[in-house]
């Protein structure tokens, strides 16, 4: 306790066990200990005056913290006072732990108790639920066996029923008179029925089991069962009619209940099968024959068998879809009154593709005989294949619209493919038929235009070399070969649309496409050929006006002008096969890209069919370019020709060996030269536009080996001066330049040498040896003219022996 001397011994006892519970704040607790002696701490609205500081002490330094004292002995009194609220807790707390520890042994005495007694229910139960199981047991046991009895006992007395009913059918054969009022009471059809049917399988199977003993026993056993099959069949029989003849009457009234409930009994017979197909036979669309006419009136209209592809067409697609809202009419009526509507419905929708649809196919699908074909002016054959194609397709879209509506398990996809079997397994053969007869058809045509135009032309035309010349349009033209592309490509259309297996696919493609091959090689090779004819008749025109030197000048004359027209005719010839190769070879193009774009993906999918089809097209293309290749060497034979005419009688023996009387040389090329060049260059323009790529450069070059070899056999033929020297170099410029528009090097070296070589005409006889020794391919001969006068030979021997 605190001493009256302590500062701290005046203060009331400031702490409590409330303080500390709840949210316990030290800082609060602290507050409330020293707001009494440090009012200057508090905060502003709260704080009193500070009492004035006592006055200093005579000689004694003043106190840094007046209210320590006071303080401490504070916080004294209150740690006194702490120890003392935590020993009341200590004490507080051991009297606690000793009562919860009673309170814990009671309780797991208790539960204890408890486990026994819950273990003692749990056996309870157990032999409850035991018990209560047998019993369940044994009451189902009791149930199976009432019920059994009940079941047994219903057997028996519908045994009896129906040995009763039964007996009633053993009379009298054909006799039905004395039956119960249940077999002739309409308000009890559907029972009847059931009981009829029950006696008839009953009746049945016993006849059966006994047929295979012996004859005496069956004799004895069955012969009463016998005469009740029959009457149970004829009475079957006898119902059955009557409920399909209610049926009709309902089905006239458009009473869908009645109809409903007869179709219900008649299941009762064979599973309702006969009712089925009776209803389905008996729908307007397969009995009315104006419907029959009708069909075939709107298909072909007034046209007949000679209805366009497109209109009939049109004409299936009004019929078909005139069918399919028939069929789903019927659709809502026989969900409504069938208790197997998916069954009548397969049988309706075989109904109507074997029937409606066949017939119509059958009018308009006539099969054309492959051994007489008929005329393509009646487009039998072609009309054919296009009817086919479309009706194939029209009905397939029908299929599939009564598939959508219902068809129950048939197989409507295999029926629809069924119906064209016959038709599919020859159409590769009628195809390719086709194709043959408008080729043939196209080439008569052709033909025949052809020989209008050379009859309009007249005898004057043909005097003057017009029969040499057939116009390219005669020749190759590359619209009759789109027109070829063209028909091929609506067969493989057709061809896709009537097959789907890849390999079937593949197969009749290559088929259809080998045509092609074989049309567009017959017919290019055929205008080859024909342009091969022009180029070989104006060669034996040009041979035929070959006449000798001793001749009378009129003689020479006539055959100047001759070889003048047979130098046209073959120029002409030329320019007709140039433009043949050039729409030979766009022709070509026009093949491969076909080829590319249709052909091949179609080919793909099956291993070898596309390079089957490449090999095919590649050897079809070679037949054409050999012809090609023919035509082309014969027409470097004639341009040749004509240079070699223009040589002979352009080229004089003094345009190379003017005099030397002081006058300035002649620079100019030679008249023969200039001919020439501007022959070539009029010629070959239309080469230049024809070839292109290897085919070009193969040409130009052989053209330009044979025009070197022909120039330098012919300048072997003449001797030279210095100045006709010159002209020989400046006609090698002048050939040099033309041939260099070839863009062949080969052609350009040989004509750079001939350049050189001339300059053995023109260097003075003592520079011969360096320009032998610079260049000892040139000829050594006697061509100069001062071969002898300048001793050329000996001096040419003295270079040869160095």
């Amino acid at each position: 306790m605190p001493t009256p001397a302590d500062p701290a011994a005046a203060l009331p006892l400031t702490l409590d066990l409330e303080d500390f519970k709840g949210d316990f704040s030290f800082d609060a607790l602290f507050g409330g200990l020293v707001d009494e002696l440090l009012p200057e701490y508090r905060g502003e609205d709260d704080a009193a005056p500070a009492p004035p500081p006592p006055p200093p002490v005579l000689g004694a330094a003043p106190p840094v913290f007046p209210a320590v004292d006071e303080l401490l002995g504070l916080f004294k009194h209150s740690c006194k006072e702490l120890v003392d609220l935590r020993k009341q807790i200590d004490k507080r707390l051991q009297n606690l732990k000793k009562e919860v520890a009673v309170q814990d042994a009671k309780h797991r005495k208790t539960l204890g108790e408890l486990e026994k007694g819950v273990d003692g229910l749990f056996d309870s139960f157990a032999r409850l639920d035991s018990r209560i199981s047998s019993v369940g047991q044994t009451a189902a046991k009791i149930g199976d066996h009432l019920q059994s009895a009940e079941s047994q006992r219903e057997t028996a007395s519908q045994t009896i029923d129906l040995i009763k009913y039964l007996m009633e059918f053993n009379s009298t054969p054909g006799d039905l008179m004395e039956l119960s009022p249940l077999f002739s009471d309409d308000s009890r059809v559907a029972e009847a029925a059931s009981i009829a049917q029950k006696l008839r399988s009953f009746a049945e199977e016993d006849v059966g089991r006994h047929g295979v003993t012996t004859a005496v026993g069956s004799a004895n056993a069955s012969r009463g069962l016998e005469v009740a099959v029959a009457n149970l069949q004829d009475y079957c029989n006898e119902l059955e009619n009557r409920l399909l003849a209610r049926f009709d009457a309902a089905s006239q009234r458009r009473e869908l209940s009645t109809m409903a409930e007869c179709a219900k009994i008649l299941s009762q017979f064979n599973r309702g099968t006969s009712a089925m197909q009776h209803y389905v036979a008996t729908r307007p669309m397969f009995i009315d024959v104006e419907i029959m006419n009708t069909d075939i009136q709107v298909v072909l209209g007034d046209e007949g068998l000679q209805a366009d592809a497109n209109y009939i067409a049109d004409g299936l697609s009004q019929l078909y879809k005139e069918i399919a809202d028939t069929v789903r009419r019927e659709a809502t009526t026989i969900t409504a009154v069938f208790p197997s509507p998916n069954e009548v419905m397969a049988i309706l929708v075989q109904r109507v593709l074997e029937q409606r649809v066949t017939t119509i196919l059958d009018r308009i699908l006539i099969k054309p005989s492959l051994a007489a074909l008929p005329p393509l002016e009646g487009g039998h054959l072609l009309q054919y294949l296009r009817v086919l194609a479309v009706a194939y397709d029209k009905t397939k879209e029908l299929s599939k619209d009564l598939q959508s509506i219902g068809c129950g398990d048939l197989d409507i996809e295999g029926l629809t493919e069924s119906i064209y079997v016959a038709h599919k397994d020859e159409y590769t053969e009628f195809e390719q038929a086709s194709l043959r007869q408008l080729y043939q058809s196209k080439m008569a045509e052709l033909r025949a235009e052809a020989k209008q135009q050379s009859e309009s032309t007249g005898s004057i035309g043909r005097a003057k070399g017009a029969s040499l010349t057939a116009s390219p349009q005669q020749l190759i033209s590359v619209t009759v070969v789109t027109e070829f592309v063209r028909w091929n490509e609506e067969a493989i259309a057709r061809c896709t649309m009537l097959f789907s297996q890849p390999t079937t696919v593949a197969a009749n493609v290559k088929s259809i496409f080998a045509c092609l091959l074989d049309q567009v090689s017959q017919y290019l090779t055929e205008g080859l050929e024909r342009a091969r004819e022009s180029l070989n008749e104006a060669a034996a025109m040009r041979d035929r006006y070959v006449i000798g030197s001793s001749v009378s000048r009129r003689v020479a004359a006539a055959a100047a002008s001759a070889a003048e027209a047979a130098a046209s005719a073959g120029e002409s010839s030329f320019r007709s096969f140039m433009i043949a190769v050039q729409r030979c070879a766009s022709s070509v193009a026009i093949l491969q890209q076909y080829f590319s774009n249709t052909i091949s993906r179609l080919l793909l999918p099956v291993d070898g069919a596309h390079p089957s089809a490449c090999e095919d097209m590649g050897s079809a293309v070679s037949v054409v370019e050999a012809a090609a290749h023919k035509g082309l060497l014969q027409c470097i034979d004639t341009v040749m020709s004509e240079v070699e005419r223009l040589l002979s009688s352009e080229q004089k023996a003094t345009d190379y060996r003017t005099p030397d009387d002081g006058a300035l040389p002649d620079h100019r090329p030679t008249n023969a030269c200039i001919r020439i060049v501007a022959y070539l260059s009029r010629v070959l323009e239309v080469a230049f536009n024809a070839l292109e790529g290897f085919n070009k450069q193969s040409f130009l070059t052989e053209l330009g080996n044979r025009l070197h070899k022909g120039l330098l056999n012919h300048w072997q033929k003449f001797t030279f001066s210095p100045s006709g020297g010159l002209r020989l170099k400046r006609d090698i410029t002048e050939y040099g330049d033309f041939v260099r528009s070839f863009n062949a090097p080969s052609i350009d070296e040989k004509f750079e040498l001939l350049g050189i070589v001339a300059n053995v005409f023109i260097v003075a006889p003592e520079s011969l040896a360096s320009l032998f020794e610079g260049t000892p391919s040139i000829r050594k001969d006697a061509l100069r003219d001062d071969y002898k006068t300048a001793k050329i030979a000996s001096m040419l021997n003295n270079i040869t022996a160095e």
